[in-house]
């Protein structure tokens, strides 16, 4: 139920009101966790709250006169608000009144001129004295000063006030007491009593022994608030039996028409006409009550009374509000659905229908509202993505029930903060570097580059290598990579005929709590250089000078005098080779070198005045840019030999007890060359 208390005004300030926490069900442990504190300005500025006991203070002194008026009930509204969880209570703090005012009268001293000829019974109404107290320490009562000719009677109005009027019991005359003194004495229902008095001087006039009267001594009027300054509410009509200025009547606001009421009606002193004069808000007053006096122009001049009676109607003249309590900005996107982030009031100042106020909120956002009577929540409707969407614009719009529908929108810019929910990935699913052997180092080999759509520091990417071996050497000694900007250097000069194809792991982690961590593969592919000559392997000889070769001097065009055969420990073009006779052979135009098989063979047929011995000088040279080459120099010796015996296939290989060695390093080549032409196929693939 609701929580209320009470205090009585001008009380101490620290003066205890209630203890919030026990009544609440909280612990007082956990009150300054829960950051209880109080949710309103006006709670603010009349209450505190204390952390260490819970207990709800007063902290300025209270004047229930000034904070409420002449209400019957004060009650101040007070918001309290708890976090983790948000919650909102609302509690009641009455306050109540002191009796710390005497009843005081407008005036302290009255002269009231009534004629001889006045009836008995004739009542003259009285200044009502004012209390600021309310309850029973307003006035309660009026006591008259003892007199023959009058007598006290008070009246009550609807709203409780006691009006005092004179009453005539004995017929006056001028001749034999032209003057009275009376003391009117009001007290209020306090303990003790508190009064206050007032003069009144009666003084009996001569003979205007008729006075106005109205058709009707109460008139009743409804009018809408809006209705315009200027309209006409009702005219009034006295009359007066009397001839000339004895029956000449003016119209006035009666001793009762308070001032405020005096602002906002006019009354035309001939004509009677009472007109609205200032804005009417039902709101701020639903009922008037004016009263009002004809008297007559003669001497004495003589008076009647009415009161007019006016009833607001309400209009749908106020939008609704809507009160901002509480509100969580930024949201965090990890935020479950149907949690609390903002707590709202709404309000509207009309009443009925008009006062009716429904919240609705904008569509296409992951909130909706809770309500409880005029008290509403925002609670996350679905999980937030803030990678999706960071900010939303959410409108809660009021409408009232009256017609025309008023609505009021308040905007509210909701950012949603960022969490470490997204891990990076990699622009690529792996990356190729190629990098030419004997490189220097530092080299450049390629940049990896990663994206993470978190924010901050959930964005901010740190690279590394994966630990891991290479020919027993740590892969961090190969290669570098910069942690900012993802660049992979080359840590040594690489040697292709040493390796081929060098595969790195590269991590990176973003900087949220904990990190999240992707891999990508970075294949360094190292590009042969042409830094190696061709090797010849035969013809060779344990000496500097190989073998001669023996040739018949009956050999035909075309015969096959040996074959030079050399490797190059390069790959590809670069292991290319070709063969050529250089012009430094003693006759070139004798023999003839196969351009890609090294084949050495007679060009001509051989005469008896060519050189017995002839030297022949072959170049090897490979097809790199630019090429790198080898001379072998061939002694060929023509010697009288029959054909039949030495024409043979001159096969090099042949006798591979004599060079055994050849053959070795024809496999070795060969078996080189298919091992990295394997390698690179399979990493390619």
């Amino acid at each position: 139920g609701q929580i209320r208390y009470s205090v009585v005004e001008e009380a101490e300030v620290g003066t205890m009101v209630g203890n919030v926490a026990r009544d609440l069900g909280l612990k007082v442990e956990e009150l300054p966790g829960r950051r209880l504190r109080l949710g309103s300005e006006e709670s603010l500025r009349y209450f505190a709250v204390r952390l260490d006991s819970g207990a709800l203070v007063v902290s300025q002194q209270l004047d229930r006169e000034r904070l409420c008026g002449a209400a019957a009930s004060c009650v101040l509204s007070v918001q309290v608000v708890t976090e983790n969880p948000l919650q909102l209570f609302r509690l009641e703090v009455e306050i109540l009144d002191l009796n710390d005012n005497s009843p005081s009268f407008p005036t302290s001293h009255r002269t009231l001129r009534i004629a001889e000829s006045a009836t008995v019974g004739t009542r003259f109404p009285l200044e009502s004295a004012q209390d600021p107290d309310v309850g029973t320490n307003a006035v309660g009562s009026y006591r008259l000063s003892p007199d023959s000719h009058f007598s006290l009677d008070v009246k009550q109005q609807q709203d409780g006030k006691l009006f005092p009027e004179l009453v005539l019991e004995r017929a006056l005359d001028r001749e034999e007491q032209p003057e009275l003194q009376l003391v009117l004495t009001a007290m209020d229902g306090g303990s003790p009593a508190l009064s206050g008095a007032a003069q009144i001087t009666v003084l009996v006039l001569d003979v205007n022994d008729n006075a106005p009267t109205f058709d009707r001594a109460m008139y009743k009027v409804q009018v809408p608030e809006n209705i315009p300054v200027g309209s006409l509410l009702l005219q009034l009509n006295a009359s007066d039996p009397d001839e000339g200025p004895n029956g000449e009547l003016q119209y006035s606001f009666g001793v009762h028409t308070s001032d405020s009421v005096q602002r906002l009606f006019s009354l035309d002193p001939k004509s009677g006409k009472v007109q609205v004069s200032g804005a009417l808000d039902y709101e701020e007053s639903p009922f008037y009550e004016i009263h009002v006096r004809a008297h007559d122009g003669g001497v004495p001049e003589m008076e009647g009374h009415c009161v007019l009676q006016v009833q607001v109607e309400d209009t749908n003249d106020n939008p609704p509000e809507v009160l901002l309590t509480s509100l969580l900005n930024p949201v965090p996107e990890d935020t479950p659905p149907e949690t609390v982030v903002g707590l709202f009031n709404v309000r509207d100042r009309d009443s009925g229908a008009n006062g009716y106020v429904s919240l609705e909120i904008s569509p296409n956002v992951p909130f909706t509202i809770r309500s409880l009577q005029n008290h509403f929540s925002l609670v996350t409707r679905e999980s937030l993505d803030r990678e999706s969407i960071s900010q939303y614009v959410v409108e809660l719009i009021a409408q009232d029930g009256g017609f025309p529908t008023l609505t009021t929108t308040l905007t509210l810019l909701l950012n949603i903060s960022d969490v470490n929910d997204n891990p990076p990935r990699f622009l690529q699913p792996s990356y190729d570097a190629f990098l030419p052997e004997n490189n220097p180092p530092g080299y450049l080999l390629c940049t990896v580059s990663a994206s993470d759509p978190d924010d901050g520091d959930n964005s901010r990417l740190v690279y590394s290598i994966e630990s891991g071996q290479v020919e027993g050497a740590p892969t961090s000694s190969f290669v570098h990579i910069n942690p900012d900007n993802g660049n992979l250097y080359a840590q040594r000069t690489f040697d292709f005929e040493l390796l081929q194809v060098l595969p790195v792991s590269v991590a990176v982690r973003d900087s949220g709590s904990p990190p999240l961590y992707a891999n990508v593969t970075v294949y360094i592919f190292v590009l042969d250089q042409n830094d190696h000559s061709p090797t010849i392997l035969h013809p060779a000889s344990k000496s500097d000078i190989p073998a001669p070769q023996r040739v018949p001097l009956s050999a035909p065009l075309g015969y096959l005098v040996t074959k030079v055969t050399a490797v190059d420990a390069d790959a590809g073009h670069n292991a290319w080779l070709s063969y050529q006779l250089l012009p430094q052979s003693t006759d070139p135009s004798l023999f003839h070198v196969s351009l890609y098989t090294g084949e050495v063979r007679t060009a001509r047929a051989l005469r008896d005045t060519d050189a017995a011995e002839q030297q022949l000088v072959v170049q090897v040279a490979d097809n790199g840019d630019p090429p790198l080459s080898t001379t072998v120099t061939i002694t060929v010796t023509l010697e009288e030999m029959a054909l039949e015996e030495s024409y043979k296939p001159r096969d090099f290989l042949a006798g591979a007890k004599e060079k055994p060695d050849l053959t070795l390093y024809l496999i070795i080549a060969l078996a080189a060359i298919s091992t990295v032409a394997l390698a690179t196929i399979t990493l390619l693939a």
